[in-house]
């Protein structure tokens, strides 16, 4: 009897000790232990679904990372800056644009921080504290501030922010009819012509793309994101070349 009582005792401390181990290892600091870390080197901002009070996680996966994951805090009273405060949270990936982009989507009862982390080359990258605003700033969709002026192959495009007034660069995506990314790029300005990159501070675009063919049909996603990563606004428009 007295055997078996200790076996039980030995069972509980070593479950005990395993998931202590577990909670550990699942803390955002205690994870990169032993690992070289690239901070501010993830591409990532977050928006609050249109459709759902669900929150996609958006990111940039540079071709052949690996180990990517999704951390958060509990709220927004913690110092951003402390690994210390940011857990795990285990959602599946998804595709945006055929996987060009990805994305985590999260449910929350209230605001976060939010880091995306992932490896590359033997490193740790870290994307920028995002500041999860769902209630506070809720995304705006609003395809009337975007309009297209057609030209040839070379359309522009031009929008006004929504209510909200902190948005710091805005990110211009241009797919195909089938959703593949064919530019992806980021300017200061309320502007940008296909592919002129005079005012483009920031490019993802894989190579130069071809023109846009006469007769295609083509799509631009913006997005207005603010200096925390939260995208005050999502504006989408559909249009032809003429």
């Amino acid at each position: 009897m007295f055997r078996f009582c200790s076996l039980i005792v030995a069972l509980l401390i070593l479950g005990c000790s395993t998931d202590a181990l577990q909670e550990d290892v699942n803390i955002l600091e205690n994870s990169l232990a032993s690992k070289e870390v690239v901070i501010d080197n993830v591409i990532a901002c977050a928006a609050l679904n249109q459709n759902n009070e669900n929150i996609s996680v958006f990111f940039y996966p540079r071709p052949g990372v690996t180990n990517i994951q999704y951390f958060e805090t509990e709220n927004t009273d913690v110092d951003k800056n402390d690994l210390e405060n940011y857990s795990v949270v285990i959602k599946p990936l998804q595709n945006v644009f055929n996987g060009y982009l990805q994305k985590f989507e999260v449910s929350a009862s209230e605001e976060k921080w939010a880091i995306v982390a992932f490896d590359e080359n033997g490193k740790t990258h870290l994307s920028n504290p995002i500041r999860l605003k769902q209630f506070s700033k809720p995304t705006e969709y609003l395809p009337q501030n975007l309009s297209v002026a057609e030209s040839s192959s070379s359309p522009i495009f031009n929008w006004e922010d929504g209510r909200h007034d902190d948005t710091k660069i805005y990110f211009q995506v241009i797919s195909d009819s089938q959703n593949n990314l064919i530019s992806g790029t980021y300017t200061f300005d309320k502007t940008f012509q296909f592919y002129n990159l005079d005012n483009v501070v920031l490019n993802i675009t894989k190579g130069t793309p071809n023109p846009l063919a006469v007769g295609s049909s083509n799509n631009i996603t913006l997005m207005a994101v603010s200096e925390d990563n939260w995208v005050n606004m999502i504006a989408e428009k559909q249009f032809t070349i003429n």
